[in-house]
């Protein structure tokens, strides 16, 4: 999860949560907001988990939103585990900083938002896009949505002396 900043056009700030898959490279969530303190971030989280479950794990910077107490609290009473990049190491973070690059270069940087409202319908369309319609070498080809989607069949049929889920 990272933070990616713009602004309306009255100059007023939206702060968008980006939420990236590392395996799949699903854009899983990106969340505009006009602030997002660490209450706000773990609201978006458990709205996210009804959809998709809770993640194992989540990498961040350490930006004052993701050490927060109510985001410590939340990993601890769910089970998930925090991962924080050094500091001034964003290629820790690899995926996540690509993401974001493509995410300000071909969202953000070609839209002019009127609007909070705008800028969430236009940045879900660009998010479902990005999922959908875009193959991947990295993912032999699919979109994100199709490999996630693969991955979850296979885990399906995986066999009971498996010993995939030690991995």
């Amino acid at each position: 999860m990272d933070f990616v900043f713009d602004r309306t056009a009255e100059g007023r700030a939206i702060k968008n949560l980006t939420m990236v898959d590392d395996a799949t490279h699903e854009a899983v969530a990106i969340v505009p907001e006009r602030a997002m303190g660490g209450l706000q971030l773990t609201r978006a989280l458990d709205q996210l988990a009804k959809t998709r479950g809770l993640p194992k794990a989540i990498r961040t910077d350490n930006g004052k939103e993701f050490c927060s107490r109510a985001m410590l609290s939340w990993a601890h009473a769910r089970g998930v585990q925090l991962f924080l990049i050094e500091l001034g190491k964003p290629n820790q973070n690899a995926y996540s900083e690509s993401f974001n690059r493509r995410f300000w270069d071909e969202c953000l940087n070609e839209h002019w938002f009127t609007s909070l409202r705008h800028a969430q319908v236009v940045i879900e369309a660009w998010r479902k896009k990005y999922n959908n319609e875009r193959p991947k070498k990295a993912l032999g080809g699919l979109t994100p949505a199709a490999y996630a989607e693969s991955l979850a069949e296979k885990s399906g049929k995986l066999s009971l002396d498996s010993k995939a889920p030690c991995y």
